[in-house]
Formats: structure tokens, C-alpha cells, sequence
């Protein structure tokens, strides 16, 4: 057998998507690692399969698989990619979809933008989780290459947001990987540098659990703000400059994560069968 799929990116992290509503699809590790192979397969940061909903009320199951072949439970970028799908095939302003963080509701913003409500963020040390009891505002016992005491916020999916002088100076591909693994996060975590430019703005640099250094993350955009937010170095809603262009990020006073951005179509395909196990 071979699948169609759809490439699509969101400020460049980039996805290949694949619609197994109506024919079941989960392919194994193997399968999604020669996929998301730049040279040899399609390419991508993360491999998206939109599956049947298990929720009423939801059009679709979004499964994420890091290009690693291990799967997360949130992607922001493709959050907004899937509701945009589901829009335009409903032909309506909202759309609603399960992930395995939950339930997430996607609506039309201005200028060809989407929203994606991300839910609230989880900052007890255990939803993290961490290793261990920790004070998630400065978590102490995260230090490597000169980098410590990082803010932990779970978006679905650990982050550790480490505040910085200058986030072009960080040599993101050294120290991503081992602060990734740090002991400290059971489960790895995503790495981000932010630099504070205004109450209003912060331009963050990002090591993705499982994908490495992307043009953009939307879940780590969405736990930057909140730490910011947390640290009072910015108010609750900042535009988050990343590699590929500008998140619009909004902690609600009822505890909710608004992100909001662009999607875009690459191209369409059609999956040879060599990269297909079925």
C-alpha cells in the first residue's frame, strides 16, 4: 500500500500528515523514523496521524510522532495545522480535536491566522514531571554548560525555559541534547533559551525533545510565556519571536493558553511504497 499525505509547516517546523480516519494507520518507530528522514524520506519535524475521534464533539484524533519515532502528546504548530484542516473540510470557523493531552479547540484569527486554545499549564512539579519535589519556578538542580535553574512548565508535553542575556549566542546544538536528558526530567524535556526584548516580546530559541533545533514550537512558545509570566518579566500576552517568524502567546486570566499563528501547505504526495510497512 502507499498513503497520501500533506506537508505542512507552521513558521517552518515543518510535519507530514497523514488522514487514517477512514483506513487505520500506525505505523511503527522504523516506519516514521525513514519518513522524517531529510535525505532518504519526506522530511519533517513530526509526523502527524489524524485518526478517528474517541470524543463526541471532536472530528479527529491527532497522534504525534517526533521524528525520533517516539510519540508526544503535543505539538502547538501542528495543533494549528490539524484545526485548519478540519476547518476547511467543515467549511467553518471552529474546529475541535483530541489529542492524548486532551481535548483542543482551534478557531479563524485575523489575517489567515489560527487559534489554538492549548488548555491551561501544568506547573506542579510531578505533572511535569520532574524527578523529584522541586520549586518549578527555579528548578536548582538543572545546570549544564553554564545554564541552571530553568523555569519547568508542562504543556502537554516538559519544557525547561532557561532565561538568557543573548539567544543567539547559545550554542542550542551542544547543549540541547544533554539537557534534554538531564536526570532531573524522567521523560526529557524541550529546551528553551528566551531572551526578554519587552514586557511585550521575547525571542526564544528552541531544542525539541525528539526532533532537535526547530524553526518554531508552539508548545515551547506557549511555556515560555507562562514562565515569563511567572517571573514577571513580561505580562501575560507577548509576541514570541522564534527562527521562523512570530507566536502570538496569551496566558487568560482564567488559565488558559491561547496560541496564535500561521499554517501553511507545502505540498501533497503520495508515500512510496518502500517507506510503508503494511
Amino acid at each position: 500500500m502507499t498513503r497520501e499525505f500533506l506537508k505542512m509547516h507552521g513558521l517552518g517546523n515543518d510535519f507530514v500528515v497523514i488522514d487514517a480516519r477512514s483506513t487505520p494507520y500506525r505505523p511503527a518507530a522504523a516506519e516514521v523514523r525513514a519518513i522524517s528522514d531529510r535525505k532518504t524520506g519526506v522530511g519533517c519535524d513530526q509526523f502527524i496521524v489524524l485518526e478517528p475521534s474517541r470524543l463526541p464533539g471532536a472530528a479527529g484524533f491527532m497522534r504525534i510522532h517526533n521524528a525520533d519515532g517516539t510519540e508526544s502528546g503535543a505539538c502547538g504548530n501542528a495543533s494549528r495545522c490539524i484545526g485548519w484542516l478540519l476547518m476547511e473540510e467543515a467549511g467553518s470557523d471552529r474546529a475541535s480535536f483530541e489529542t492524548a493531552a486532551g481535548l483542543l479547540h482551534a478557531s479563524r484569527a485575523d489575517n489567515g491566522r489560527i487559534t489554538v486554545d492549548m488548555g491551561p499549564p501544568r506547573l506542579d512539579w510531578a505533572a511535569i514531571p520532574l524527578a523529584g519535589p522541586t520549586d518549578t519556578l527555579r528548578v536548582e538542580a538543572v545546570e549544564h554548560g553554564g545554564f541552571a535553574a530553568p523555569v519547568a512548565v508542562n504543556m502537554g508535553n516538559p519544557h525547561a525555559v532557561f532565561f538568557v542575556d543573548d539567544a543567539e549566542a547559545v550554542p542550542l546544538a551542544e547543549v540541547g541534547p544533554a539537557l534534554e536528558h538531564h536526570p532531573a526530567f524522567p521523560e526529557r524535556a524541550n529546551i528553551e533559551f528566551a531572551q526578554v526584548l519587552s514586557p511585550t516580546s521575547i525571542r526564544m530559541r528552541v531544542w525539541e525533545r525528539g526532533a532537535g533545533i526547530t524553526q518554531a514550537c508552539g508548545t515551547g512558545s506557549c511555556a515560555t510565556l507562562v514562565a515569563a509570566a511567572r517571573r514577571g518579566l513580561t505580562g501575560r500576552k507577548a509576541d514570541i519571536i522564534l527562527d521562523g517568524g512570530t507566536l502570538t502567546i496569551e496566558w487568560t486570566d482564567d488559565d488558559r493558553v491561547l496560541m496564535t499563528g500561521p499554517v501553511a501547505v507545502a505540498f501533497s504526495g503520495r508515500l512510496s511504497p518502500e517507506l510503508v510497512a503494511e
